[in-house]
């Protein structure tokens, strides 16, 4: 048979893989008889399949006949490169099987309370794109300080934390997540509800009660609370708000976390113009942990999203 440019399709489909792994066997029982066993068909089937794929290249693969079955050398040619690319056929899929046999196990995150009603849902997607990848997971999440996520991120008791933006331990890696904007709200049982609050001086507005948080701010965000008369605080934004719809006291809450309340004309902004401030929060993992699929994964998620 005289040589063709055109050989192979440049993709192959299940049809010529099958051809070439029905031509590997042949060659590797000996011929047709041997691999009518092996590959559990015809020998008419097996001979079709063989002349298919020595029409399809344009060259002549085996001898066979009275005399015997013989390759030719374009077959041993053919039948190294057969070899290559089943072996790399093989390789993949038990790479794939093995990266879903390990993504089994516990995947245990830290996060700051009250981020679930933050409109970008970053993490609630990424962990959902997570347990579509890889079912078997086991997610754990735990609502802590800031603090004491990044003390469980470093001693590997959590692959990953929600932080906010406070500092920088040499021990982390910080990735940036959420941008947040809080507002001072006021309660519709406080005096201030319906005044005009457009503009109110610090004066004015250290006249009444505020309930100020007790975990750790920046510096920006403790300059705001400063002004405030704070006669209460706080360990999370929760606690705040039970006390701001007291209608005793004044507060600084996250918008998308006060918008249940805004919504239902419960609560207002207090001078949302000068009064507010932004916290931004990033993901946190060790820095020394060993490689973790489950968390590779994960944040190959978060990444996407």
């Amino acid at each position: 048979m005289t040589k063709n440019k055109n050989l192979l399709p440049r993709q192959l489909g299940d049809a010529h893989i099958r051809l070439l792994r029905i031509y590997k066997v042949v060659i590797e029982s000996g011929g047709f008889s041997a691999a009518e066993v092996e590959l559990n068909i015809s020998r008419p089937a097996i001979s079709l399949a063989i002349s298919e794929l020595e029409s399809l290249l344009n060259m002549k693969l085996c001898h066979r006949g009275r005399s015997g079955f013989s390759i030719t050398p374009q077959g041993e040619e053919v039948y190294q490169s057969a070899m290559q690319l089943l072996g790399s056929i093989e390789n993949f899929r038990a790479e794939i099987n093995a990266i879903n046999t390990d993504l089994v196990g516990e995947f245990n995150i830290g996060i700051t309370d009250n981020l679930v009603t933050i409109e970008q849902m970053s993490i609630t997607r990424a962990l959902s794109s997570l347990k579509h990848r890889a079912p078997e997971v086991i997610i754990n999440i735990r609502m802590m300080p800031p603090k004491d996520i990044e003390t469980a991120v470093l001693n590997g008791q959590l692959h990953l934390g929600v932080v906010p933006d406070l500092r920088t331990l040499p021990g982390l890696t910080y990735a940036p997540l959420y941008k947040e904007q809080s507002l001072l709200y006021c309660s519709d049982q406080h005096p201030l509800f319906k005044q005009d609050l457009h503009t109110i001086s610090d004066d004015a507005l250290a006249q009444y009660d505020a309930v100020v948080p007790s975990y750790p701010q920046s510096p920006e965000i403790k300059q705001q609370q400063k002004k405030l008369k704070a006669t209460a605080s706080s360990t999370d934004r929760e606690g705040i708000a039970f006390l701001i719809l007291t209608g005793r006291f004044i507060g600084f809450l996250p918008i998308h976390f006060a918008q249940r309340w805004t919504a239902q004309d419960k609560l207002r902004t207090v001078d949302f113009q000068h009064r507010g401030f932004y916290t931004n929060f990033s993901v946190i993992t060790s820095k020394g942990a060993r490689s973790h699929l489950i968390l590779d994964a994960y944040l190959d998620e978060l990444q996407k999203v």
